[in-house]
C-alpha cells in the first residue's frame, strides 16, 4: 500500500508539473494589451534594449498590429530597415490599426514628394545642360 501511495504522488506531481508548464507556455503565447506593447517599445527606444525588440518581434509575429506599428516606427529610423518598416506598417494597417495607417500615408506622401523633387532636379539639370550645349 505504501508503494502505491508513493507512485500515485509521483504521478500526480508529474501531471501537475506538466499542467503548469502547458499553462506557462499558453501565457507566453498571449499578446499583451496595447499599453504593455507601447511601454515595451519605449524601453526599446530609450535604452536600445534588445530584449524589448525581441519581445516586440514575437508579438508582431503573433499578429499584434500594435507591435507591428511600434517596430515599424523604430525601423523607420534605420535606412537599412525601411522596407521592413513599410511592410510592418502595411500589415498593421490591414489589421485595423489607424495609427499605422496614418504613418503609412505620411511615409508614402514623403516618398512621393521626394520623387517629385528628384524629377524636378533632374529636369533642371537637363535644362541647364541643354542651355550650355547651345553655346
Amino acid at each position: 500500500m505504501e508503494l502505491f501511495n508513493k507512485s500515485g504522488v509521483l504521478v500526480a506531481a508529474v501531471l501537475v508539473t506538466v499542467g503548469v508548464l502547458i499553462g506557462a507556455q499558453a501565457k507566453d503565447d498571449m499578446v499583451p494589451p496595447a499599453s504593455v506593447i507601447e511601454s515595451t517599445a519605449l524601453k526599446m527606444n530609450k535604452d536600445g534594449n534588445f530584449v524589448a525588440e525581441r519581445r516586440l518581434r514575437e508579438w508582431a509575429g503573433q499578429g499584434s498590429a500594435v507591435a507591428q506599428r511600434e517596430l515599424a516606427l523604430q525601423y523607420q529610423l534605420d535606412a537599412n530597415r525601411r522596407t521592413e518598416a513599410l511592410r510592418l506598417l502595411e500589415d498593421a494597417a490591414r489589421a485595423g490599426d489607424t495609427l499605422a495607417a496614418d504613418h503609412l500615408a505620411q511615409l508614402r506622401r514623403q516618398s512621393h514628394d521626394a520623387v517629385i523633387d528628384d524629377l524636378k532636379e533632374a529636369t533642371a539639370s537637363r535644362s541647364a545642360a541643354n542651355s550650355w550645349a547651345r553655346y
